[in-house]
């Protein structure tokens, strides 16, 4: 026998008895042919079994295929969380084509760029958002099939911008579409816009591996059993829901709609409808806290709430649980899927002083069971950082829930995959138990005087303080030390704390430099995903 021939490289070669593309695609086929009677979707009374979600998701990507709809096509749309939403995120990529979910809170113009840019073809949009659509449609250059959704739960106003509604355009459909998975799993599944706030945003590519892989460790991490019931509290523009409507699938879960986070309608459907799993930032733990007491219900069994973004304060975490809810820390961002690091709870934990937990809980954890590599470097050298907790670096990210870069762009994904992993922006330390915890995204830090100052620490400080509802730290121009903290508040109803009594809570928990020497008390600028708009605060910072 030729000794340069390997055994294992003879014979062995893919086919289709032994290898699939992976995708997304596959859970929601599974789920009817084993669960074809369990509710897949609840939205208002409406009840939608799996047999009749995949049947839908079928009809789509037919009618969509006779619009001549095929690979690498963008379809977009603009949903709140409604059914539909849960069918494009599987109609759209049956026909190979690339689903692009518009911010329902962005506007015309920064809409018509991304239409534009991603080359739109069909335009499926609720008619809640009519006018912000007609004009994106009058300021952009291509000229999509526009598609009408009405709900009919909940009824709009708005007018109707295309020549077909979206139960007609359906009806055109074959609901036995025979669907075929991708060629391979590298092709782009869904097209997600980054924030832009410097500039035009950037589309973000994920593929059907990621999608697969993220949407499964969304299972993993949220400890889902078989029949979760989720409710979308987060939106599922945001990074695809999260990879959400797609892991759902994957224990034949049930998704709870919402058309917008109201405090009694969450209370009503996490207690009727036994939620046991949502997402969102910390506004939605806020607007569930705070409601009135009449719109509160009693839960008689624990809800997984996941969070991103800033870590909830201590006495938020309290009061969650309190109310019923268990809070894991998730962090990510929209090149990375969504969330792909959680701060993995450990059992011995549990016995700690709570103050110990709650620092324990502000960490952003260890990477996701689907990420190959997460760790701290030097942004110039690429080298660890120590891991001491205390050493500042770039986080950074590697494998198969990295994007595939960013469409039309290849100076910023070169520049963002440079040497060999995906530079996050964030700035961070690594624990000695190798948890990461982020300190600021590089453009917050704020250098004062020549010194470093985290405007996360200084928030962290702020949000102990029992009158403070929410709070953003930024860098203010200054003539002799470059920049200093300038805090903006918004605080509790019925609060009569001052910028002076603020400042001296700061002084006695933190280093002199770093405490903030201005605070401005307001209601803070928010995304449509519950972040606060820094840059906006910045340029108000400015100007102070």
């Amino acid at each position: 026998m030729d000794a340069s021939v390997n055994p294992f490289t003879q014979g062995l070669d893919k086919t289709t008895a032994n290898y699939a593309p992976l995708s997304p695609l596959s859970f929601l086929a599974r789920a009817a042919d084993v669960f074809p009677e369990t509710t897949a979707i609840i939205h208002g009374q409406q009840r939608t079994d799996y047999r009749t979600f995949y049947r839908r998701a079928r009809q789509l990507a037919s009618a969509l295929g006779s619009l001549g709809i095929g690979k690498n096509d963008t379809v977009s749309v603009m949903f709140s969380n409604v059914p539909p939403m849960l069918e494009a995120h599987y109609g759209v990529p049956m026909t190979r084509a690339v689903l692009h979910s518009l911010n329902t809170r962005l506007e015309p113009a920064v809409i018509a760029f991304q239409l534009d840019h991603a080359e739109c073809k069909v335009l499926i949009t609720d008619r809640e958002y009519a006018p912000v659509i007609r004009q994106a449609l009058s300021l952009a250059t291509v000229n999509p099939t526009v598609i009408d959704y009405s709900d009919p739960e909940f009824p709009q106003d708005g007018e109707r911008l295309g020549s077909i509604d979206y139960e007609e355009f359906l009806q055109t459909g074959d609901p036995d579409f025979q669907w075929s998975l991708p060629d391979d799993e590298w092709d782009a599944i869904a097209l997600n816009y980054t924030s832009g706030t410097t500039g035009n945003p950037k589309g973000v590519v994920y593929h059907h591996r990621g999608a697969y892989l993220l949407a499964q460790a969304n299972v993993i991490t949220a400890s889902m059993v078989k029949h979760p019931v989720y409710l979308w509290t987060l939106p599922m523009f945001h990074c695809n829901g999260w990879c959400f409507p797609w892991s759902i699938s994957v224990v034949a879960g049930t998704h709870v709609c919402l058309r917008a986070v109201r405090p009694k309608t969450m209370w009503d459907l996490i207690a009727d409808e036994q939620v046991t799993h949502l997402c969102g930032a910390p506004i939605v733990m806020s607007t569930l806290l705070n409601a009135a007491p009449d719109q509160k219900r009693d839960l008689d069994h624990e809800v997984e709430f996941f969070t991103a973004a800033a870590p909830p304060p201590e006495s938020v975490l309290a009061a969650m649980k309190t109310a019923g809810f268990n809070v894991t820390h998730l962090y990510g961002l929209t090149e990375v899927y969504g969330p792909a690091v959680v701060n993995e709870w450990k059992r011995e934990w549990d016995g700690l002083p709570l103050d110990q937990q709650a620092r324990k809980k502000a960490r952003q954890g260890v990477r996701y069971v689907a990420l190959e590599g997460l760790t701290v470097l030097d942004p110039e050298t690429l080298e660890p950082v120590p891991a001491d907790g205390e050493t500042l670096g770039e986080v950074m990210f590697r494998g198969n829930v990295v994007m595939k870069g960013y469409l039309k762009n290849p100076e910023a994904t070169d520049s963002a995959f440079h040497g060999g992993w995906f530079h996050s922006g964030d700035l961070g330390v690594m624990h000695p138990d190798g948890y990461i915890q982020l300190k600021d995204r590089s453009k917050d830090i704020i250098i004062s005087g020549g010194e470093n100052i985290s405007s996360i620490e200084v928030e962290e400080v702020l949000y102990k303080h029992p009158d403070v509802q929410a709070v953003a730290v930024v860098a203010r121009p200054d003539e002799k030390w470059g920049e200093t903290p300038c805090a903006f508040v918004e605080l509790k109803a019925g609060s009569s704390v001052t910028e002076a009594d603020l400042i001296a809570f700061c002084r006695e928990r933190l280093a002199g430099f770093k405490a903030p020497k201005t605070v401005v008390f307001c209601e803070l600028p928010k995304t449509s995903t519950g972040k606060i708009q820094k840059f906006a605060l910045r340029e108000q910072a400015k100007s102070l």
